[in-house]
């Protein structure tokens, strides 16, 4: 019996060790069991998803049932005390990935972007804010436009000056048969003359056979422009009587621009623009011609860019008269593309003349018809005092020689027998 009670005690000391090796794994699985299950209620089924494809999860679980297998071994049960403890496979740190919540798992609502009005109250639009930017703007424009219109008035202001109005009702009176030469007139000068500021001169060439008005429309600018400007600035200049002989052709020359650039220093210190009208311009010597061309080039001071320069010609005078009777219509008037032809067909033969034609505007005088033969005869008498008796006209009319043109009848030369038929009288 002794022998038997030692024995016994040994086995029961021996016991009591063998539990407590045996509970330290087994509190360690019940403790990871409950933190995977605390962990799982937290997670969702994606995230579940992910942590069962993790390689970390994997080797837990794999932990696990390893510490289930080898329960009575104490070495496994150190082992598997010191992988756990490595922060590298598992760590107990929850603060690090907190599970969860059910408000942050809550989408976010999108808000309504319209605003709700109550039923009881009435809806108005917010109220617009006055810039004053627009104010400034608005006021800009009316400056703007008040410059605009001064400055038209300005320009208004210049061409009455020259009561360009007044000259075209007298040359509509007293010459016959021009009524395209005399639009073109008027509309050159009244767009040279709407401004002071320009950057070439005008220079209009009046070509045509003899007698039909070329002369004539040259006094008819001269006696009106004086009239507006003043004697010192118009000079008609008539090549046969201020320069009859070649001989001259110097002297001409140097008086010649003497007077044009007197007259342009004074015009541009009174801010007037000067009329030169230059009649029988196919009588003048080269050596002239070139002169007069320099006064027409753009490259000069201000002053001799403000001038008018009439040239008064019979050059071209059998190139109008062909066209005119190749291209007779029933309208008495040429049409605008004929007199467009006309001109383009009438430039050549003027540069050869001179090169000076070539940036000139050229405005061709047509032959006179019959009827306007017999206003001429009228006028001619109602000036001389002799009483205008229709059949003495039409028998004066019929001794002149005409062009005949189907119905239509041009006279050879012009009004130019008129003064002398009446003076014979």
């Amino acid at each position: 019996m002794d022998s038997r009670k030692p024995g016994s005690g040994a086995a029961a000391v021996k016991c009591p060790q063998k539990i407590s090796l045996l509970s330290s794994p087994v509190r360690a699985i019940i403790r990871l069991r409950r933190t995977a299950h605390i962990l799982k209620k937290g997670l969702s089924p994606t995230e579940r998803r992910t942590l069962q494809g993790d390689p970390q999860s994997k080797l837990l679980q794999r932990q696990i049932s390893l510490g289930k297998a080898k329960l009575g071994s104490a070495s496994a049960s150190v082992l598997s005390q010191a992988s756990f403890e490595k922060a590298q496979y598992f760590t107990f740190d929850t603060s690090a990935q907190p599970p969860l919540t059910r408000s942050s798992k809550r989408k976010k609502r999108s808000r309504n972007p319209r605003v709700l009005y109550p039923g009881s109250t009435r809806r108005y639009m917010p109220m617009e804010q006055k810039s004053k930017a627009k104010r400034c703007l608005l006021l800009l424009i009316g400056i703007v436009c008040f410059q605009i219109l001064n400055a038209i008035e300005n320009l208004d202001d210049n061409v009455l000056k020259y009561d360009l109005d007044g000259l075209e009702k007298t040359m509509h009176r007293e010459v016959f048969g021009q009524t395209v030469a005399i639009e073109s007139i008027m509309a050159l000068l009244k767009d040279y003359l709407a401004t002071h500021i320009h950057n070439k001169p005008l220079v209009i060439s009046f070509n045509g056979p003899s007698g039909v008005g070329k002369s004539h429309v040259g006094w008819l600018l001269a006696k009106h422009f004086r009239s507006v400007v003043g004697h010192s600035f118009v000079l008609h200049y008539f090549t046969m009587h201020h320069c009859p002989d070649e001989a001259s052709s110097l002297a001409c020359q140097l008086d010649l621009s003497e007077k044009i650039s007197d007259m342009v220093t004074q015009a541009e210190i009174e801010e007037k623009i000067p009329l030169f009208i230059l009649d029988e311009v196919e009588l003048m010597s080269p050596a002239l011609l070139e002169t007069l061309s320099r006064f027409f080039l753009t490259n000069q001071t201000n002053e001799f860019l403000n001038a008018v320069y009439i040239l008064i010609s019979k050059a071209g005078g059998k190139e109008i008269m062909n066209f005119l009777l190749q291209n007779v219509s029933t309208d008495p008037p040429l049409p605008q593309n004929k007199v467009e032809e006309l001109l383009t067909s009438l430039r050549p033969v003027l540069s050869h003349v001179h090169p000076l034609w070539g940036f000139v505007e050229i405005v061709p005088f047509v032959l006179l018809e019959k009827s306007h033969v017999q206003s001429c005869f009228y006028e001619e008498m109602m000036s001389e005092g002799i009483y205008p008796e229709p059949s003495h006209i039409a028998s004066l009319v019929s001794q002149l020689s005409y062009y005949v043109k189907g119905e239509r009848q041009f006279s050879m030369m012009g009004c130019k027998q008129v003064v002398a038929t009446v003076n014979l009288l």
